[in-house]
């Protein structure tokens, strides 16, 4: 059968032979034992139901045993035979180009490449999923080669509930990840619900079909970095940033450094990512004896270098081998996966690697109390830094949430707030969200690499020419990112698809969006496709990360990630996704995000105008009620350019008033 052929044909209804466990592939930890009895009968059920009764008897032993040895039912046997990989948007089977567009989307994600356990059809963070299991991708792929502009395909947590009536102007997918009842949001909710079968942890970009590899976390570490150092003061050149996680987002950390151009140790405990990295180019050295690392850095440090080292082994030596060694430390942070710290996301220190996944599985009791034991210790010893003058922050990741919860000493003189700051609310909220700039980024569906330079060049002109009558406020966030535009190419950071990401506001990511689209009417480019990560402005309520620099009350409330998603579906969005977890953890935040297909067309321009006008001006608005002076800046602009918006503006209390 032809590529084409096997995406059309969808479940086939003649089994495929059961596929051997290939151990060379990244694969995911084995989820612990959660199901009663009763309940793996359930699972099992729920996963026969895709499939015709006569093929019950040969499958419900198979996937009992992948229920008893992974924790869960993937269905490896039905895992397409093709490449997995972003094609050309023209060799996609289908009647709609929207729906062929988001099957490329889909196939990205999970391209070996980008896909951190791609036969699990886990993108990154550990559990951050596209699909639950095998049957739901082919399924989803059939519907989307069968969809007109008068469908829409709804996913239920991985699970195409099935195309409905619609019209042109409707999002073609909508999709909701993990969006269960509140109270039923703790981490074993997720857990036993996805075992079952019925719920999924979509993280952000996995589950919404927008992630693009290693290159958006790359430059929002980049933007982070340099700033963390402008903070301080203190030129990158011959500084020291100590971090730790090389997995599908965290090992972007080490590029970023060597972008921003300082030195950059991050800690990482599996070998098999870490050689990967290593072997991608994202880290230029990897040391395994603490005591070279030692000499290593301190040789750096020297010489004033710009090189990024993977420590493959535990960030808590590192931390405390350096305080031990008296090496300062400038900038601190940790990307591991705390948002899953008992199934993966972070190890316990002095055991190793292998020990630690068996405990994991077998002993999940004892595994969360080693982890909640390093965490204290890793927390003392960070403490030892900056006490030094170490400038540390969380970078979104829930080790601020989690050390506190471990009983570390993380906790600030009121007992009510960290000891560290979110990065977030010191770096990232002030200086970018504040006044609308976040991630825009985009794909060239055509494939093709020089179509992804043509947009480059589109997009740094554009920026180039409002740079010239930007307000001073804005002026470094424009420096920025026409900087890192023009270093794009020659870093090399194309992942999977010809992808590209920015920081850019409404007005620029509106501009930029226009001409492109303009582009493609002359013909000069293919498709693309604009999304953005949903770490954004407006996407996200996230107390300990994208919100955490609201200050009225509201961090916990969740009004304007449903309001955006809402908002994207009916002024353009191809598609709009709205998820329960990522980042931080399931439970923990709210986050939406979209996906918008330009194809040249007047309509285009109409969408362009509308939805993303409105997708970042929602979360301005929020921020600027909140009395966040940038905001209150940036939507005031926003007025000015559009007289149809007219937001409500908060009145400043006097401080005196409040003395009593």
């Amino acid at each position: 059968m032809t590529f084409q052929e096997q995406i059309q044909q969808g479940i086939p209804t003649i089994l495929p032979q059961p596929k051997p466990y290939e151990a060379d592939i990244n694969h995911a930890p084995k989820r612990k034992e959660i199901l009663s009895a009763e309940e793996k009968k359930l699972a099992l059920r729920n996963a026969l139901r895709y499939f015709e009764a006569e093929h019950h008897a040969e499958l419900i032993q198979e996937f009992k045993e992948e229920l008893e040895t992974y924790g869960r039912i993937y269905m490896y046997r039905f895992r397409p035979d093709y490449e997995m990989r972003a094609r050309p948007i023209n060799e996609y089977p289908g009647k709609c180009e929207q729906a062929k567009a988001i099957m490329l989307m889909i196939q990205n994600n999970l391209d070996y490449a980008v896909a951190q356990h791609p036969h699990e059809l886990i993108t990154y963070g550990g559990n951050g999923a596209v699909f639950q299991n095998w049957a739901q991708y082919l399924l989803t792929m059939q519907y989307l080669s069968e969809m007109t502009e008068d469908q829409t395909l709804t996913m239920y947590s991985g699970h195409p509930m099935g195309l409905f009536p619609s019209h042109k102007e409707a999002p073609r997918v909508v999709v909701t990840n993990g969006m269960v009842i509140p109270n039923y949001s703790k981490p074993d909710d997720w857990e036993k619900m996805n075992a079952l079968g019925v719920s999924q942890y979509g993280q952000m970009t996995a589950g919404s079909y927008m992630y693009i590899g290693p290159q958006g976390i790359v430059h929002g570490t980049t933007i982070t970095v340099l700033n963390g150092f402008r903070k301080i003061k203190k030129t990158p050149k011959g500084g020291l940033f100590v971090t730790s996680g090389l997995g599908g987002m965290s090992g972007a950390q080490p590029k970023a450094g060597n972008i921003a151009g300082c030195i950059t140790v991050c800690a990482e405990v599996n070998p098999k990512i870490t050689h990967i990295r290593h072997s991608q180019g994202w880290i230029n050295e990897v040391v395994e004896d603490i005591n070279e690392l030692v000499k290593r850095v301190a040789l750096a440090k020297a010489n004033k270098e710009t090189v990024s080292i993977g420590y493959l082994g535990n960030i808590v030596d590192v931390w405390e081998k350096f305080d031990e060694e008296h090496i300062h430390i400038d900038l601190g942070s940790d990307q591991t996966s705390l948002h899953n710290p008992w199934a993966g996301g972070y190890y316990p220190v002095d055991i190793s690697f292998e020990d630690a996944n068996e405990m994991m599985a077998n002993n999940p009791d004892l595994f969360k109390e080693k982890v909640q034991e390093t965490l204290r210790r890793h927390t003392a010893a960070i403490n030892k830094h900056t006490a030094k003058g170490t400038y540390f922050f969380d970078y979104g990741n829930a080790f601020l949430l989690e050390a506190s919860r471990a009983g570390a000493d993380i906790m600030a003189d009121n007992h009510i707030d960290f000891r560290y700051p979110s990065y977030v609310q010191d770096i990232m909220g002030p200086m970018c969200f504040d006044f609308g700039f976040g991630p825009f980024r985009w794909v060239c569906a055509s494939g093709k690499p020089e179509d992804l330079q043509k947009t480059d060049d589109i997009a740094c002109a554009v920026l180039e020419e409002m740079a010239k009558t930007a307000p001073i406020e804005i002026q470094q966030q424009m420096q920025d990112n026409i900087q890192w535009i023009k270093g794009a190419q020659e870093n090399k950071l194309v992942v999977g698809s010809q992808a590209r990401i920015l920081y850019a506001d409404a007005e620029g990511r509106m501009k930029i969006a226009e001409a492109f689209n303009q582009a493609i009417a002359k013909g000069e480019i293919g498709t693309v496709v604009l999304g953005r990560d949903h770490h954004d402005v407006s996407g996200t309520d996230s107390p300990y990360r994208e919100t955490s620099n609201i200050y009225d009350g509201s961090r916990f409330t969740a009004d304007m990630a449903i309001q955006n998603v809402i908002g994207d579906s009916f002024r353009g969005a191809t598609w709009v996704s709205i998820h329960n977890g990522g980042g931080v953890g399931w439970g923990e935040v709210i986050n939406g995000g979209f996906g918008m297909v330009l194809d040249g067309s007047k309509e285009a321009s109409k969408r362009i105008e509308s939805m993303l006008f409105w997708d970042v001006n929602n979360g301005i608005s929020r921020r600027s009620w909140a009395r966040n002076e940038g905001a209150l800046f940036a939507i005031k602009r926003a007025m000015e350019s559009q007289p149809l918006l007219k937001v409500t503006l908060p009145n400043i209390v006097a401080d005196n008033l409040l003395d009593f």
